[in-house]
């Protein structure tokens, strides 16, 4: 057995970690900028928790609050100006994915001269200001990976970026600030963090570690799905599934993201649907495309979900999600297009050409 496992970031897990453990920013500088969303940050009550360990730490705040659903690199550039202009020292994301991701790039870049619109072209030879990542929604895991991911209009999609600095030096993991988000958003984000698991588990990148965290995970989403299915979760259940975003997050740092996700950006991209959710839509036929290939690990995930078989899994889906839309033979051959040569899918357990991925898409949406 051989195998590699990098995860620099410090997590601490569970409820008022930022009043157990928030003391170590002091360490990080004088002068921080916040990047959240419009609302999530307020609402589950982060903020609040966060500015008053500022007040006690003695570290000035200056706060960015624009980042939209799907952020474009023209939002990292209005976070890197203000961070640049108002001299600050460490970067703090409170939110959901969005927010996180915009956190590690601004983190990157102010250091450096590069604009944001070249952030995945150019040299970047300055380390990153120090980032802290505390996050409100349970399914992107970003709190612990080295990922972004940016809508890039002129590309017609949605791409990610990763760079090993962009790890969060801090992740401070509460499940209280989960208790405020809607079902429907508690849904799409708990599949994102199961599709996280899945590829994970699936992927040519994986190792025996990632595979352990990867089972874990879908199992204890398996143990929460019936309350999902019922709308009925417990703080315990939000609990959790915030733990299984993490460890979500934790595998996927180290094997990546496969088809599935790349499949899924074109879906928030053109027809605006939530990224956790467009990836639940394609479950199934992916779990069906990647079985010839990988059967003994398509069944393991099938066991840990407690099912016998993949239509299961789409059952399951259906009472999770609103019917998918329809869409035209065309658009299923357009999106398709859109990510035919993606590198996602060098390390996905089976090749897939265009018709494959028409196939995938038409099985869950046609």
């Amino acid at each position: 057995m051989s195998f590699s496992f990098y995860l620099p970031t410090k997590i601490f897990f569970g409820e008022g970690v930022l009043n157990k453990h928030g003391a170590l920013l002091k360490d990080m500088g004088r002068r921080a900028l916040v990047i959240t969303g419009r609302h999530s940050a307020v609402t589950s009550g982060a903020m609040a928790d966060f500015t008053h360990l500022a007040r006690q730490l003695d570290i000035s705040l200056v706060t960015y609050n624009r980042v939209p659903a799907n952020p474009t690199l023209a939002i990292v550039a209005e976070a890197v100006a203000l961070a640049r202009s108002e001299g600050v020292e460490f970067i703090v994301g409170i939110g959901g994915g969005s927010p996180l991701d915009t956190a590690k790039a601004v983190a990157l870049l102010v250091p450096n001269a590069a604009p944001a619109t070249e952030l995945y072209q150019a040299s970047l030879p300055q380390p990153p200001l120090p980032l802290v990542a505390i996050p409100t929604t349970a399914g992107t895991g970003s709190e612990v990976t080295q990922h972004a991911v940016f809508t890039l209009p002129e590309q017609q999609l949605k791409k990610g970026f990763s760079d090993d600095r962009c790890f969060p030096r801090v992740a401070l993991v509460d499940p209280r600030y989960t208790a405020s988000l809607p079902l429907e958003v508690t849904i799409d984000t708990a599949l994102d963090a199961l599709t996280h698991a899945i590829e994970g588990y699936l992927s040519k990148l994986s190792t025996p570690l990632s595979d352990t965290l990867a089972l874990a995970a879908i199992r204890l989403f398996a143990a929460r799905r019936e309350e999902l299915v019922d709308s009925n979760l417990s703080p315990e259940a939000r609990a959790d599934l915030l733990y299984t975003s993490t460890l979500g997050g934790i595998v996927i740092a180290q094997t990546r993201t496969t088809l599935l996700h790349t499949l899924g950006y074109p879906l928030t991209f053109s027809h605006g649907l939530p990224h956790g959710r467009a990836n639940g839509l394609l479950l199934a036929a992916y779990l069906e495309f990647i079985q010839p290939a990988a059967p003994a690990k398509v069944a393991a995930v099938l066991a840990a979900l407690g099912m016998a078989a993949i239509k299961e899994v789409q059952v399951l889906i259906r009472q999770l999600l609103p019917a998918p839309e329809k869409y035209p033979a065309a658009e299923l051959q357009r999106m398709a297009d859109l990510v035919a040569g993606a590198s996602s899918l060098t390390w996905t357990a089976r090749p897939a050409s265009r018709e494959d991925l028409v196939w995938i898409l038409r099985q869950s949406l046609g």
